[in-house]
């Protein structure tokens, strides 16, 4: 059995200033540490190996783009052994940005990205046309209040950080 992967505070520091800004070169990490590029390089390998670190996202604003719509469904499905179906076919809609296994009422929780109320109504009938789904609750939101990474440090440590 493998021993996981432990992280130390300066691993937690890495990624603290990295989930505040993932363009922060190396160096600059390695100054605000007081380690070399050379530490923070191997770091980083180190917590990608052990998948902690699991590639780059470009974090884009889609109302930008023009998707206007965010939507959270929850779907209810025929039979628990519908699930890994269903998935295959839902990853088929590129509307689709997430899609969560879930306790509770809803079997899926998706989160639906679209241009207009036509635009997701159109998604509504691709999904639901899907023979394992029961039926779907629909939820449009409003505005995204929240939305950040979990904290590594803390409040304290992220303040020194920062400065």
């Amino acid at each position: 059995m493998s021993k996981a992967f432990e992280l130390d505070d300066l691993d937690r520091k890495i990624l603290a200033l990295l989930m505040e800004n993932a363009k922060r070169p190396y160096t600059e990490l390695a100054g605000k540490l007081f380690v070399s590029g050379g530490t923070i390089h191997v770091r980083m390998n180190k917590l990608i190996a052990a998948g902690i670190v699991q590639g780059q996202t470009l974090d884009v604003d889609h109302t930008k783009l023009g998707f206007d719509i965010t939507a959270f469904l929850g779907i209810f499905l025929k039979s628990s052994g519908s699930y890994q179906p269903a998935t295959a076919y839902l990853t088929g809609i590129p509307e689709i940005v997430s899609a969560h296994y879930l306790t509770g009422g809803y079997s899926i929780f998706l989160k639906v990205v679209c241009r207009d109320t036509d635009h997701l109504r159109k998604v509504l009938a691709r999904i639901q046309a899907y023979e394992g789904i029961q039926r779907t609750e629909t939820f449009i939101s409003l505005e995204e209040s929240i939305n950040r990474p979990v904290q590594v440090v803390t409040e304290e440590e992220k303040k020194e950080l920062m400065d």
